[in-house]
């Protein structure tokens, strides 16, 4: 502090010197011009200014004073006597003073604004950095959450899909019985037109025509008990999921063939209701019959215990707003508990004895993940609806 002190001490005592000497020279070349006291005043108050632009308000004020006392001196009548003779020219020294004094006050002022400003640019630089650099770590920090949060829903979409897939093949083991008939049926329709067509062949005139037809609808019944062979090995495999452009009552209609048998051993009767010319939608085969099997054999469990009315499912599809479709699946059960309604879609809820509490809450899943939502609503007489939109093909509206 004392060394920086000295050093500003000496610095404005070579600057008083230097302006000194200045000074010196002006009043001998405007004194040996014989330069009138008006021209005088605007030198010596350019110099004054240069001393204040050049952050020299010592020496600008000594220069200031000493300009007054020369120019008094040397220039204002009686010339070489410090008396003036003229209140003008007491009243032009007064002025000069001034203008000196403020001209050095507002360059000293403006000094220290700029100071001050370059103070401020620098604390707010500062700040600034301080301030990206806590922004990089607040973005480097919410791109590790977002990878986070991405490999946990990557974890949760594939424990979900394994679920999926697990309660499709809990679903095959309740179907058990209906999926045999479904394919006894056309075995049994193949072994009994094999024998016809053996018998005519064993005529002493073989009726070729009789054998053809036979032979036709054997291929018919193999090709029939195939496809239900496929259904069922679609169901049980465990595949990624697959977006195509789809007919939705192709898959009602397919779910339909995998479920009847067992919703006829219930007790209760199965109807459809498809509009037709229904645009396609977009999604994946195996999961949407999933869910329509799923609100099927919920619809049975819950008129497990009517016997005072018909047992009946009805499923129907619409067109719904402007570019989804509406699927239902209505019941004539018990209905929906208004206690119980808002927990119908939870993991792990149940009214069953026997059941997991998952097959409605998979199927919202795969609906959501289908860009639809599933809800409930209870009918207007008896039982419930479970109703589904999912969006159609966006090529196909095209």
């Amino acid at each position: 502090m004392k060394r920086n002190w000295s050093y500003r001490f000496w610095r404005s005592a070579t600057r008083c010197l230097l302006a000194s000497i200045a000074v010196a020279l002006l009043t001998y070349v405007c004194f040996r011009f014989r330069v009138n006291l008006t021209i005088a005043c605007l030198l010596y108050l350019t110099i004054v200014v240069l001393l204040s632009v050049s952050d020299a308000i010592v020496p600008s004020i000594f220069v200031s004073v000493i300009s007054v006392l020369c120019l008094d001196y040397f220039f204002a009548p009686p010339l070489f006597s410090l008396q003036l003779s003229d209140p003008l020219d007491v009243v032009a020294l007064v002025v000069f003073l001034g203008t000196a004094l403020l001209i050095t006050r507002l360059m000293w002022q403006r000094k220290r604004a700029e100071e001050a400003l370059q103070k401020v640019l620098g604390e707010l630089e500062s700040k600034v950095q301080q301030r990206t650099a806590e922004l990089a770590r607040a973005n480097d920090e919410l791109r590790g959450e977002i990878a986070d949060r991405q490999r946990a829903e990557e974890a949760l979409q594939k424990a979900q899909t394994e679920l999926a897939h697990v309660t499709r093949v809990m679903t095959l083991g309740e179907l058990t019985a209906s999926i045999a008939h479904e394919v006894n049926q056309p075995l049994a329709a193949v072994v009994t037109n094999g024998q016809a067509g053996l018998r005519w062949l064993a005529l002493e005139t073989p009726r070729l025509d009789e054998v053809r037809a036979a032979v036709e609808r054997i291929v018919r019944d193999g090709n029939r008990a195939s496809e239900v062979i496929q259904r069922i090995r679609a169901l049980a495999r465990k595949n990624p999921t697959l977006m195509v452009s789809l007919d939705i009552n192709e898959v009602i209609t397919e779910a339909v063939l995998l479920v009847r048998r067992e919703v006829s051993n219930q007790g209760a009767s199965m109807r459809m209701e498809l509009a037709p010319a229904l645009p396609a939608v977009l999604g994946d085969r195996i999961q949407l019959q999933q869910v329509v099997v799923n609100l099927v054999m919920n619809g049975v469990d819950a008129m497990a215990t009517i016997t005072n009315r018909p047992r009946e499912i009805l499923i129907q599809s619409q067109p719904h707003e402007t570019r989804e479709v509406l699927v239902a699946v209505r019941d004539s059960g018990i209905g929906i508990d208004s206690e119980r309604a808002d927990r119908l879609f939870n993991a792990f809820f149940t009214t069953k004895p026997s059941g997991m509490g998952m097959g409605l809450s998979i199927s919202r899943s795969i609906i959501m993940a289908h860009g639809g939502k599933l809800w409930a609503s209870p009918n207007a007489e008896h039982g419930a609806a479970f109703q589904f939109t999912v969006p159609i093909d966006s090529r196909d509206a095209s």
